[in-house]
């Protein structure tokens, strides 16, 4: 359910495997420093009301004697909202200063569900091996595989994107990459929906890229999950998410950009 906030983060995927398996990146759109927060809003009987706040910051980190970067996304619910659904997810994701995935930990209390999952990346023989674990007060389930493609975290997979160039894309182009749940590694897939100018908070317009996350039936049919807007930029900031949910919609807005690298030179109004 809300957990499908941090998935519409995700943009795209690298085809290619770290050591034989490159699964790095040429880092052009993020420094340390930099810092992000949205605003939830959730769709009840036509009425939007204010849900609760995400931020997420990058840093670095010594890891294993190596200068990594770290990712941090805390979100949560306000008091009011607390009442129908309470939230508060933290996710930590480390990577090389080229964007291999090392480690990650979501701790998710949503509900009256809470969980924590961990999962750790290592590099073999061109082989991308995941080993991951996921623990909840009823059981803990685990699991180690090895792949022959890249397998991306849920913030990993954005760090990684938002350096890529997606000026060949086309719309209706399918993006196809691989995710650790926590549980299992599970395929994932977006379709580019071409580009549009998008308002998010105090009536800015920016000229995004839109993508869509999409799920399929037994029968093949496309179920639309996500409609997300980036920011047509070097920047590739995510601006704007619309979520489609069980009991409603929500969207979230940027509402405050702190230390990127690059100016925001896609504004089409304020």
């Amino acid at each position: 359910m809300i957990r499908k906030f941090f998935i519409g983060l995700l943009l795209t995927i690298l085809s290619a495997t770290y050591a034989s398996a490159q699964c790095g990146a040429y880092n052009d759109a993020i420094k340390p420093g930099e810092k992000l927060s949205y605003e939830l809003k959730f769709n009840w009987n036509f009425i939007w009301i204010n849900a609760g706040w995400a931020n997420m910051t990058v840093d670095t980190i010594d890891y294993n004697g190596k200068r990594c970067l770290r990712t941090d996304l805390e979100s949560y619910t306000n008091k009011k909202i607390d009442f129908f659904f309470k939230m508060r997810d933290t996710l930590v994701s480390i990577t090389t200063e080229e964007l291999v995935p090392l480690y990650f930990r979501k701790g998710a209390e949503e509900g009256k569900r809470y969980s924590v999952d961990n999962i750790d990346f290592s590099y073999k023989n061109g082989k991308c091996i995941v080993d991951q674990y996921r623990k909840t007060k009823e059981r803990t389930v685990k699991s180690k595989e090895e792949f022959d493609v890249c397998v991306y975290d849920m913030l990993s997979i954005l760090l990684q994107t938002r350096s890529y160039d997606a000026s060949e894309y086309k719309p209706g182009d399918k993006i196809l990459f691989s995710m650790a749940t926590g549980k299992k590694v599970e395929k994932q897939t977006l379709i580019y929906r071409g580009k549009k100018n998008c308002k998010v908070k105090d009536g800015v317009t920016y000229r995004c890229l839109v993508f869509s996350l999409v799920e399929y039936n037994k029968h093949n049919e496309e179920k639309e999950v996500i409609t997300f807007f980036v920011t047509d930029d070097k920047n590739h900031l995510p601006v704007r998410l619309d979520m489609f949910l069980n009991f409603g919609s929500a969207k979230a807005f940027l509402t405050k950009m702190e230390g990127n690298k690059y100016p925001v030179d896609c504004i089409v109004k304020k």
